[in-house]
């Protein structure tokens, strides 16, 4: 009955459908999954439900089917939800390029480089296309599970806001606010957070949610107590530290810290200062007997099987930083002991002959590449996006089973790389364009993605296992299927819980 109120009321509605907001005391308090969560469980209960997110600010991004560029927390939640990822639920996201400045994308295309102080005087214009964006994706849907940004008790930040409890009113969405227990002070966190708003905007909260608790939850009793009655918010729920593999919007990322020390394959993959699309990563750690190990020292490198340099947003600036803390001389040395080495996007730039940013595009600049691949590489002001099929070309040297893989993915990428006359390319894409290169055991190219591919990781590993001597008897997992089961457990551990009734009477209410 409860599910057939909602879904007559919103679709009786010439304005849009019924919302609800995530917000949480600090960044990384669980509001990403817990929205993919709610997007899943909504799926489940028979709901049209897709996700939103005003302002998105993150390195990690995805690439749509119709070639736009939009944040990967998005990308993660609509898959959640059973639905085909759109700009229209991440209509704003920054890329930050240095410590001041970030790239704006506005509904998936490059509107150009913002100091941070310039940004803040412009955001405003911005609200018609963030507004347009979500009403086009309300008229399509039951109800949209809204994410917010960072903490709504950001006072520096509330004047002209559109990501937290400004996003709230425009959308008419009552919100749930999270804490992180597994950070401490998470009563404090919830506290001060409501105490610092307006009470206009305090009246919008109506639930609270402690996240990523470990133990027993009913010691937490009298605290729930206390804090319901210091706030007048009624406590949703407790939610346990969920054991999940689902990919992660940012650096704050706990699987650079992982390690697995009985792998058969162990993986070096260079941490990068402005890392990007490390979610290329993610079908290998999750494949039983591989060990992934993010390295940020020179002295960590040990003898890895396959070193992986992945994207980043300032190529020049993260090739300059692996210069100077040794880790370039230490991925030459390994590289011409027979170590196979991969460079995907801006790590494919980085091992080429020389990176050349006439036009500015992240800073400026020439230097010299790390001289493994015969490549060059030029920055340009317009942005490669693409989702694209490719088929590897005959591959030479220690992955030479990767030889006629087909593979898909994507390019996200500003730079424009050629090859010298001797260079060998690795991959046709749609049977003719050529891209990447190959020399030995060095590999580059643009394509995001391809580690998804079951019949190419099983190709990679197969080939570094043998070459080891060794037979990789291992279950290749099918990633797709991996991630609809990880979906599905996410949703089971937020809905056991929560308290879905209060769940689902804030939504029917709004504000």
């Amino acid at each position: 009955m409860l599910n057939k109120k909602i879904n007559d009321s919103a679709r009786k509605s010439t304005h849009k459908a019924r919302a609800i907001m995530i917000q949480g005391t600090m960044s990384n308090a669980g509001k990403s999954l817990i929205c993919a969560g709610l997007c899943r469980i909504l799926k489940q209960d028979g709901y049209r439900v897709a996700p939103f997110k005003s302002q998105n600010m993150a390195l990690n991004s995805g690439v749509t089917k119709d070639g736009l560029e939009m944040g990967r927390a998005q990308v993660v939640q609509a898959e959640a939800a059973g639905i085909e990822p759109s700009v229209l639920m991440n209509p704003i996201l920054l890329k930050p390029v240095t410590n001041m400045g970030s790239q704006l994308i506005v509904c998936g295309q490059v509107r150009g480089i913002y100091e941070a102080a310039e940004y803040f005087r412009i955001k405003h214009t911005l609200i018609p296309e963030i507004m347009k964006a979500y009403d086009e994706l309300a008229s399509q849907n039951d109800i949209i599970v809204i994410e917010g940004a960072g903490s709504p008790a950001e006072i520096n930040l509330s004047k002209g806001d559109f990501a937290n409890m400004g996003m709230a009113k425009l959308a008419g969405a009552p919100v749930l606010l999270i804490g992180d227990i597994d950070r401490g002070g998470v009563f404090a966190q919830l506290y001060g957070t409501i105490k610092l708003l307006p009470e206009d905007e305090q009246d919008i909260i109506k639930g609270l949610v402690i996240n990523k608790f470990r133990g027993d939850a009913n010691l937490l009793s009298d605290g729930l107590d206390m804090i319901s009655s210091l706030t007048d918010k009624p406590v949703a729920g407790v939610i346990p530290m969920l054991d999940v593999d689902i990919d992660d919007e940012d650096s704050l990322s706990s699987r650079f810290y992982s390690n697995s020390n009985d792998a058969i394959i162990d993986i070096a993959v260079i941490k990068l200062p402005k890392i990007s699309n490390f979610t290329d990563m993610a079908p290998l750690e999750a494949t039983e007997g591989v060990g992934v190990r993010y390295i940020t020292r020179a002295q960590d490198f040990g003898r890895p099987d396959l070193i992986i340099i992945p994207g980043t947003k300032n190529t020049i600036s993260d090739l300059m930083w692996m210069r100077t803390t040794g880790i370039e001389e230490q991925i030459v040395k390994l590289a011409k002991a027979g170590t196979p080495v991969i460079g995907i996007c801006g790590g494919y730039q980085m091992l080429g002959m020389s990176i050349t940013d006439k036009a500015g595009t992240e800073g400026g600049g020439s230097i010299a590449g790390i001289g493994l691949l015969p490549v060059h590489t030029e920055f340009k002001t317009e942005k490669h996006l693409a989702k694209t099929s490719a088929t590897f070309l005959k591959v030479n040297g220690l992955l030479s089973s990767l030889s006629g893989v087909n593979i898909t993915g994507y390019e996200i990428h500003m730079g424009k790389t050629y090859l010298t006359h001797e260079a060998s390319s690795l991959l046709t894409l749609n049977g003719n364009e050529v891209m990447g290169c190959q020399n030995g055991n060095v590999y580059g190219s643009y394509m995001h993605g391809f580690f998804e591919s079951n019949e190419c990781r099983s190709a990679i590993l197969r080939d570094l296992s043998e070459h080891k001597g060794l037979t990789f008897n291992k279950n290749i997992l099918n990633w797709e299927e991996y991630k609809e089961r990880q979906y599905d457990m996410l949703a089971e551990g937020i809905r056991s819980n929560l308290n879905m009734k209060m769940i689902y009477d804030v939504i029917e209410k709004g504000i």
